[in-house]
């Protein structure tokens, strides 16, 4: 059986911090789908075709990494790409107790996608896209923690 992971989120943006998890998780998975989901909560800064467009820039070059967007339940989405893991990315405890609460609901709804957890660098543990949105709606410097294809569309709408 394949090793197929979704790392779901909204990336908005993607930063350097997603790209620690993704690439560590590299060598655990044969197939990792980054999962761009719609969060009604949310308000999204950038559209979901411009974060998709950069994560396929990110990772041309790596054939396991591959994008989609989608909506509704993360199990869902992980039926539709035949992903039988979740991985998320913890920088905090507290990240850990929210990470597990919707872990186990997503056990309670499909049991056989187990949901694994990488803990960031401790470099990126302050890296989140909140607050990079945040540094960017004030005009701050955001390129230490954004990759370079998102620094480099960011200039050009600047």
């Amino acid at each position: 059986m394949q090793r197929i992971a979704l790392f779901p989120g909204t990336f908005d943006p993607i930063t350097i911090g997603h790209l620690d998890i993704i690439n560590r998780s590299l060598n655990l998975f044969d197939k990792l789908f980054i999962g761009i989901g719609r969060n009604v909560n949310k308000t999204a800064m950038f559209s979901e075709e411009q974060r998709l467009q950069w994560i396929k820039e990110i990772f041309k070059d790596v054939d396991k990494v591959d994008a989609v967007i989608y909506e509704g339940l993360t199990v869902e989405c992980c039926r539709k790409v035949n992903a039988n893991f979740i991985l998320r990315g913890i920088r905090y405890v507290s990240d850990f107790e929210y990470e597990k609460a919707i872990a186990d609901m997503n056990r309670s709804l499909t049991p056989e996608i187990e949901s694994i957890f990488l803990t960031c660098l401790p470099q990126y543990t302050s890296v989140a896209s909140t607050l990079v949105r945040d540094v960017i709606r004030n005009g701050g410097d955001v390129t230490q923690f954004l990759p370079e294809p998102v620094v480099r569309s960011l200039k050009i709408k600047n």
